[in-house]
């Protein structure tokens, strides 16, 4: 599968790679306040939940501060008719320095490509969560989970 096919979002934020790597792991805090387990180390799992919806991760890799992978073992989208649609995908944040010495954060989600039915609503979501709250966890320890 193509890369540029799949949900991508980059942010930059002007904080050391460290501070932006801790950032993610603290899925709470940006994403989810329904966050049980731990998402910091190779082995890791953590579950999520939005309502009827929940996706059960586990940390395939992490090699701070450049890169952490989230690997959807089970979940349950009740708002489309394949509620398994996100399963075996792969969620990829990469972190690079920049010259100015901020920190770019690039998000994809492997699988969640314009071929399945959730791409526009999940597309919608990622967006508000990457560029928006998880930005401003980053840069104002302000985020917006839900």
């Amino acid at each position: 599968m193509k890369t540029q096919n799949n949900y991508q979002a980059t942010i930059q934020v002007n904080v050391p790679l460290p501070q932006a790597f801790e950032a993610i792991s603290q899925v709470p805090q940006w994403w989810a306040k329904n966050f049980e387990g731990s998402a910091q180390h190779p082995g890791d799992r953590f579950t999520v939940r939005f309502g009827e919806t929940f996706c059960n991760f586990k940390i395939t890799e992490a090699t701070p501060p450049q890169k952490i992978v989230w690997l959807v073992e089970d979940c349950c989208l009740h708002f489309v008719a394949d509620k398994k649609e996100w399963q075996h995908t792969q969620v990829v944040f990469e972190l690079q320095e920049k010259e100015n010495g901020a920190a770019e954060v690039t998000m994809t989600h492997i699988g969640l490509h314009p071929g399945v039915e959730c791409y526009s609503m999940c597309h919608r979501g990622w967006d508000q969560f990457i560029k928006g709250s998880l930005y401003n966890f980053i840069t104002e320890n302000k985020g917006q989970p839900e």
